[in-house]
């Protein structure tokens, strides 16, 4: 993660990435993909893109937030920095799982690469 935050923009970014990767362990989740300009070496990406697994997520646990979607996920943008989808679910225009989608290149069609973020579970 140390290699994403090269600019003051990032670190602010990387800082709010943190806080929801904490919370999405805290409720089972092991596995996040990051997506977007923050997944690249732009310098000043606007902000990141990321799906969360939801295999062994205990919805109980799991802060409001990561399922609040309205007003163009405000919310979860103001909080983080950035924006979580769960990966098994469809993206709206393509029906394609988010995880699908975000290794999708929106210009060509073609398959691109994406972070894979491996959680570990709280002891």
């Amino acid at each position: 993660m140390d290699r994403l935050g090269f600019t003051e923009r990032r670190i602010r970014l990387l800082s709010g990435l943190r806080e929801a990767l904490d919370l999405l362990r805290t409720a089972g989740c092991l596995l996040v993909f990051l997506d977007g300009s923050f997944a690249t070496s732009k310098p000043e990406p606007g902000d990141f893109d990321a799906c969360w697994a939801m295999d062994g997520v205990d919805v109980e646990l799991l802060d409001p937030v990561f399922l609040d979607f309205s007003n163009a996920r405000a919310r979860q943008k103001g909080r983080f920095g950035g924006e979580f989808f769960p990966a098994e679910l469809p993206e709206g225009m393509s029906g394609k799982t988010f995880l699908e989608f975000f290794q999708t290149d929106k210009e060509t069609g073609r398959a691109k690469g994406i972070v894979a973020i491996h959680l570990t579970k709280h002891a």
